[in-house]
Formats: structure tokens, sequence, C-alpha cells
């Protein structure tokens, strides 16, 4: 028995084939890693992409699990991830680094209990005079702190079975020192391995063209880069600059104090048509071992409460929203690799 195809049938085949091969290009470049697996990037929802859980300021030489209870730390967080998805919010990034009180255990716990989708990092800051870095850090090239954080990104962290989601580093808010250039280096490598975006701490303008330069030498595009805390810099020029190169501009540290500001740089950004190249988030929470009951924890509904209302009322539209909060972390955080073209 022969078996035909009619011309029409046939092209429609092949044209069904060929839009079945796009859709998993697409889906495969468009997925983003939780703690609990990876999920499309479009049912990253509603997300504030910088926060904290747990921060261990004590230093990477003493910090280590043995420093908290995770049960404790469940009991005292569970509530504000509770409080924030009663507002419409599905996923939260936790940008607490390792050394520094990272515990992707006791995220899976509470994104199993909370419902909310949490996101975890590999990388290390090395800000605040190098009190965060493992001695490794000093003595080891860019090419093998790399190869750590690639060991994460492809084998899951320290045998847990959990992947990180991004690369997390920090430098100082000052010209690069030669330690800051190299886990800036390193980064470039793990996302040319991984297609990770790299969330670098950086404050001013001076460090973060600074590092937009050394992608640029590692062939990477700066749009692999989320330039936070840039609400440390005063000059806007300097975030519009960064943002046409394709930087992500982070404001990450919204209080109610600077609702005015936050909404002038919107409104700048969006009148340059760079509005989908901003982030917002609060930089808060967090439990503190060794005081107690973790110390004061500041929750995550400020901006909720008190920005997106401000956005609106000066002119920002639900769509507008709908990019800083939905799509704009989407784009973000997907696994790509962004290479300079």
């Amino acid at each position: 028995m022969n078996f035909y195809v009619s011309k029409p049938a046939g092209f429609y085949f092949f044209l069904l084939i060929g839009f079945l091969f796009i859709i998993s290009c697409n889906t495969h470049e468009s997925k983003i890693i939780t703690v609990i697996g990876e999920i499309p990037a479009s049912a990253i929802g509603k997300t504030l992409h910088h926060e904290h859980l747990l921060v261990d300021f004590i230093g990477a030489d003493s910090s280590g699990y043995h420093r908290w209870n995770r049960d404790s730390v469940t009991e005292k967080v569970l509530p504000y991830l509770e409080e924030i998805k009663k507002l419409g919010y599905k996923t939260l990034v936790e940008c607490t680094p390792s050394y520094l009180g990272r515990d992707p255990e006791l995220l899976k716990m509470l994104t199993k209990k909370s419902g909310i989708q949490i996101i975890t990092n590999t990388g290390y800051y090395s800000a605040a005079g190098g009190k965060f870095l493992p001695k490794h850090a000093f003595d080891e090239t860019a090419e093998q702190l790399a190869q750590r954080w690639i060991d994460e990104a492809k084998n899951g962290i320290e045998g847990t079975g959990i992947y990180p989601g991004f690369i997390k580093i920090a430098v100082e808010r000052a010209p690069l020192q030669e330690i800051n250039r190299k886990v800036v280096e390193a980064a470039c490598i793990t996302h040319k391995a991984t297609g990770l975006v790299i969330m670098s701490h950086t404050g001013t303008a001076v460090p973060a063209f600074q590092e937009i330069d050394i992608l640029k030498k590692f062939g990477v595009h700066p749009s692999a880069l989320i330039w936070t805390h840039a609400n440390n810099e005063s000059d806007f020029n300097k975030h519009i600059e960064a943002a046409k190169t394709g930087v992500w501009i982070a404001f990450d540290k919204f209080t109610l104090q600077e609702t005015d500001r936050f909404v002038q740089f919107a409104l700048l950004m969006k009148k340059e048509g760079l509005l989908g190249k901003v982030l917002f988030s609060h930089d808060v929470g967090w439990y503190r071992p060794g005081e107690p009951n973790g110390g004061e924890f500041r929750g995550f509904t400020e901006i909720e409460e008190f920005l997106i209302p401000a956005l609106e009322k000066n002119g920002l539209s639900q769509h507008d929203i709908y990019q800083l909060f939905n799509v704009n972390p989407a784009e973000a955080f997907k696994v790509k690799i962004r290479l300079a073209e």
C-alpha cells in the first residue's frame, strides 16, 4: 500500500514541523531556574528581583549552616512571603551569595510552604574589603573560580539537586580593584558557559562602566549584566548611557522616602524608550543569624503600597507596570547566552 501525501498536505506538514522546531528552540532559550526546578520565562509572573531572606554578616571564615536553624528561620520568614503572594507576586529573587548566608535547602522549604517561586544564585561577593570571600578566591584565577560556579550551574549546589538561576557578584563602589576584576571576569566566563545573567552589586557609574568594558573584552553582551544599586548613582544620564548598551538598570533599595526619585527615573526612562531595561525592588528582609529571633525583618510590600500607586498617579499605564514587574524580570533572568555582536 502506497502512502501518498498531497502537495498541500505535505506543505502544511513541514510547516508544522518547522513551527514546532521554532517553539522548541524558543522554549529552550526562555527557561528560568528556580530552587524547585525550571519554569518557562513567561511563568515568572509578578516579581521582586532583588530581596534577601537570610543574610549572615559574620564573615566567610565563620559563616555556615550551623549558624541558623531552618525551622526557626522558616517560622519567621514565611509570613512575609505569604503577604506578597496575597498581593499577586509570584517570584522573589533571593540575592544572598555563598559565604554570606545562601542556603538553597532553606529556600526550597520556603518556596514549597509559601507557593512563591524563589531563585537563588552562584558567585562571590568581593565588596566590603573581601570579608565575604573564601580564601581560595584570592589564590585562584578567574578561570578556576568560574569552574566552581559552572559546576554549581551544571551539577547543582553542594549535592542538593538545587540549581542557581543567576550569578551574583559584588564589587566595591569605587574603581575596580584586582579582586573585583577577577570576580567580574569569572562571572563572564560563567555566563558564556551557562547563560545565567550576572547581577553585580555595584552602585556608582565608575565601576559599572568598568564592568561593561570587561564584559566586552570577554565577548559578552552588556545585556548579560544587571547594574545593581544603580540608584546610588546620582546622574541619570549615566543610567541612560548604560541602558542604551543593553545593561539592566536596577533601582533596588526602595523606601517610602525614595518614591519621588524612583518615579522621576521611571518617567525619564519611559521618555527615552528605555523602560524595558529597568528593574525595581527593595533589597530588604532579612533574617540575621546571631540576633535574637533573627533580628528585625523588613517586609516586601512597600513597592506595592507606595511606588506602584505613585507611578500610576504620574502617568504610567498598567502596561508599563506589567513591563516593570513581569516582562523585564522574565527577560533579565531567562537563561540565554548573550554574546557581544
